[in-house]
């Protein structure tokens, strides 16, 4: 494997571990709950105990470490097959191989983040029980429940939001070393540790401002109640079942994705446990959002989010970085293109 492969790996693995406090706090603002950030008592609900503090990593930590592996090698091999000619990377270079490196990593980061989303919203609604469920138990339920298609459910959003946010990612980290590089020495692989975390956050906090509203969509989109009438009657303290613990415990200011609200009736279970619970499109989900919430709901936990983004990515770009200067004078010939692009 080249250095970049276990570079990316080891830092998408960090800067998860150090991000999932807030990375929770954003998610249940983008899927609509009662929280208020400024609020300390609400903070308190949120983190219900120490174990609250990492809910929902699992799945990121395992699957992070396998995209961010795959984000940089991608992103290396197309940045150097674009600029074979040209020599030195210039920035439409580099933002079109930050695309194609966005667009490798969707096979991973669309289960990843379903399974994420789901463990961080699940219990947060009224009645919900005490049991939840682990990152693993909420794979094996949506896959046995919905299949390939629920696994990768948000998956068109997730590979646009990727895409674009890591092509202003990587232009905007080279963007900023190049800016704190001394005069006297313009190689931007003698900056300083601080100047590397400054980077890497700076990076983090422009590539998430540029996609802030799709990532409220993608949330919206993967947090929808997915299970049919039936088992809302059947399956009632399941964690995963709109009536016990749904993943949108309270739709926001009356918005429906795809379910009755509230307990159904003996009555009418019969009739509706024959009709499957229908999802809403990215577009449906968009308009009826705005419709009731209004245009700032697109940007609902974006403080938090910039926040999260300047740590985790400060993070990330600095154990990168050292991890490449550890493993590349022990593999010469290994990833010949980093010395052109860290240079």
């Amino acid at each position: 494997m080249s250095a970049d492969f276990w570079a990316g790996c080891i830092s998408g693995a960090a800067g998860i571990i150090v991000g999932n406090p807030l990375d929770l706090i954003k998610t249940r603002l983008q899927a609509g709950n009662e929280l208020h950030p400024t609020s300390a008592a609400s903070l308190r609900s949120t983190f219900e105990n120490a174990s609250t503090l990492v809910r929902g990593a699992t799945a990121p930590v395992i699957g992070y470490g396998a995209l961010n592996a795959l984000l940089f090698v991608t992103y290396n091999r197309s940045l150097s097959f674009l600029s074979s000619y040209s020599g030195t990377p210039s920035y439409p270079q580099m933002y079109l191989a930050g695309v194609v490196g966005g667009l490798a990593t969707f096979v991973v980061s669309a289960p990843t983040e379903l399974i994420k989303v789901r463990a961080q919203l699940e219990n947060t609604g009224a009645g919900s029980s005490n049991t939840r469920l682990s990152s693993l138990s909420i794979a094996k339920q949506t896959w046995k429940r919905e299949g390939l298609r629920g696994i990768y459910l948000g998956g068109g959003i997730t590979a646009i939001r990727d895409s674009v946010g890591y092509g202003f990612y990587f232009c905007s980290y080279d963007f900023a070393k190049k800016l704190l590089a001394s005069p006297s020495d313009p190689n931007t692989q003698n900056l300083r540790a601080w100047q590397i975390l400054l980077c890497g956050g700076i990076a983090g906090c422009i590539s998430w401002a540029s996609i802030f509203p799709m990532d409220v969509i993608k949330t919206r989109i993967q947090s929808q109640p997915l299970l049919s009438a039936k088992l809302q009657t059947t399956t009632a303290a399941s964690p995963l079942s709109p009536t016990a613990g749904s993943l949108l415990p309270r739709s926001p200011q009356g918005v429906s994705y795809g379910t009755t609200s509230g307990q159904t009736s003996p009555s009418s279970s019969i009739s509706q446990s024959l009709t499957p619970t229908v999802r809403k499109s990215t577009l449906a989900v968009t308009m009826d959002t705005y419709k009731t919430e209004g245009l700032s709901v697109f940007f609902r936990g974006l403080g938090i989010c910039s926040v999260r983004a300047f740590i985790v990515n400060a993070v990330q770009w600095a154990v990168y970085e050292w991890v490449m200067t550890v493993l590349q004078p022990k593999n010469p010939g290994l990833n010949v293109l980093n010395e052109k692009i860290l240079a």
